[in-house]
């Protein structure tokens, strides 16, 4: 009996301890917190912000893609009247889309396609792109900033092409597309040197094809390989692709063999610059291969045609896109004048070999000057200091702008050249004229220099070292010889 009693008070003990028991391990294991180890925190925090930089680059990467094909496509939109008149919007601008008329890239390439042509714009205009290119910066093995540029640029430019021309995709492309992508590449190779020129003649003979060798854009193309096959070497054929370019730009006869000067002016802006840029090209060849006749007779030509065109009444008062046309013909005017100048000197013409090498400082000055707002000086005149942008009518134009700043290198570039070398023949002729050689080179300095923080003379931005280190050791040398007359 007493067992009994003692069996049933320890079993009530036990239903007693257990709901205890089971409440402690579970209040316990609620109070308990959960933990990581060092290294898991660690790799978990790393996850985490890669997981957040990655979809942050998408993001980022998707947005800049929108925003590049709505600006393309809002900069055809809101091209002016004027810009349209005097052929700057299509020919001379960079196509980089199929459809001219209305922006962005072409939809029948695809996504990746399309991405592709963004990715060799975005390359194409990235702020190392505008960096000089100097071949004495290069070391043995080191690649030049700029040709890594242009190479990734080129690449994209090849795989947007070759999806352009798989089977399923060419029958949609807008007529355009493949041209422009085409002329792009041929470009970017042209400018990454001599190893490359013969594939960019290839890609511009395929344009020059699918142009079906007419229209202005197909004269533009004719000057490219012209240009090109004189590079390499191939003087007729270059001769032959100019006199087309002329042809098709003043509206003549096809089947020339070599460039004639037409005896009027075509009335299209465009098609007088294409022409212009012809003449010029065919005016070097004939100089730099000794056919001085040759030349002389294009040069003379060239120059009573460009002066036939009318100019406007005033820079001042003419509209952006007309000034720089006229700014543009005027510096072909002065490159040619720089070419019968040397050929005045070949051919023993001093005095006419100066008269025409001034005519060339002073028109391209002039066209410096210009472009900037200054006014320019006469020649007997120190140089004006120009650290003024390109006028505001360039910058704010996307069409112009470009143009603007090539035409702008270019003039100050020619009119170094050119004082630079006016000094040198002024120089040979005696004691006596060392001071006026002074000024020449000295005028050369102003334009290809300019004056550091510290008062030391440096080449500009976009000036050869080459260049400068012969015209600063011309102005050292003669500064020093004349430097006891000017005290």
């Amino acid at each position: 009996m007493l067992l009994k009693t003692f069996k049933r008070v320890v079993a009530s003990k036990r239903g007693q301890l257990a709901p205890s028991l089971g409440q402690r391990h579970a209040s316990s294991f609620q109070r308990q917190p959960f933990r990581l180890s060092r290294p898991q925190a660690v790799v978990g925090v790393s996850a985490v912000t890669l997981l957040v930089i990655g979809a942050g680059a998408l993001l980022t990467d998707a947005a800049t893609h929108m925003w590049l094909e709505r600006n393309m496509k809002r900069a055809k939109r809101d091209i002016d009247s004027d810009t349209r008149e005097w052929g700057w919007w299509d020919l001379e601008a960079e196509r980089w889309t199929g459809d001219p008329s209305q922006g962005g890239t072409d939809p029948a390439l695809g996504r990746q396609g399309r991405k592709l042509v963004r990715d060799a714009w975005f390359s194409h205009h990235g702020p190392e792109n505008y960096a000089p290119i100097d071949e004495d910066d290069k070391g043995a093995n080191d690649l030049n900033t700029v040709d890594a540029v242009l190479l990734r640029t080129e690449l994209c430019l090849r795989g947007a092409i070759a999806i352009a021309e798989s089977p399923d995709i060419a029958p949609k492309l807008h007529p355009c597309t493949l041209i422009d992508l085409l002329s792009r590449r041929a470009a970017i190779l042209e400018r990454l040197g001599p190893f490359h020129l013969g594939e960019s003649r290839a890609e511009y003979e395929r344009v020059w094809g699918l142009l079906a060798g007419k229209g202005i854009q197909a004269a533009r193309v004719a000057v490219k390989l012209g240009d090109i096959n004189q590079r390499l070497g191939e003087g007729p054929d270059a001769l032959a692709w100019w006199a087309r370019a002329v042809q098709l730009a003043s509206g003549g006869q096809q089947g020339a063999l070599e460039p004639a000067v037409p005896t009027t002016p075509p009335s299209s802006p465009a098609s007088q610059r294409v022409l212009a840029s012809a003449l010029v090209s065919t005016s070097a060849f004939y100089a730099m291969a000794r056919q001085l006749s040759q030349a002389q007779k294009i040069e003379q030509g060239s120059l009573d045609l460009l002066r036939s065109i009318r100019p406007p009444e005033s820079l001042a008062s003419a509209s952006p896109p007309q000034a720089l046309h006229s700014l543009s013909l005027l510096h072909r005017s002065a490159i040619l004048s720089l070419h019968l100048g040397e050929v005045f000197y070949a051919a023993n013409r001093a005095a006419e070999c100066l008269q025409s090498l001034q005519a060339a400082a002073t028109s391209s000055e002039r066209v410096a000057c210009a472009l900037v707002g200054a006014s320019a000086q006469d020649s007997e005149q120190p140089a004006p200091r120009m650290e003024e942008p390109l006028l505001p009518g360039y910058i704010k134009n996307p069409y112009l702008e470009k143009p603007a700043r090539d035409l702008l290198r270019d003039a100050r570039r020619s009119a170094a050249d050119t004082w630079n070398l006016m000094g040198e023949l002024t120089e040979r002729m005696g004691p006596s004229h060392r001071q006026l050689a002074f000024k020449y080179y000295q005028r050369a300095i102003f334009w290809a220099g300019r004056t550091n923080g510290e008062g030391t003379l440096e080449p500009a931005d976009l000036t050869l070292r080459d260049d400068w280190t012969l015209m600063l050791r011309n102005y050292t040398r003669m500064r020093e010889a004349t430097e006891p007359k000017c005290q």
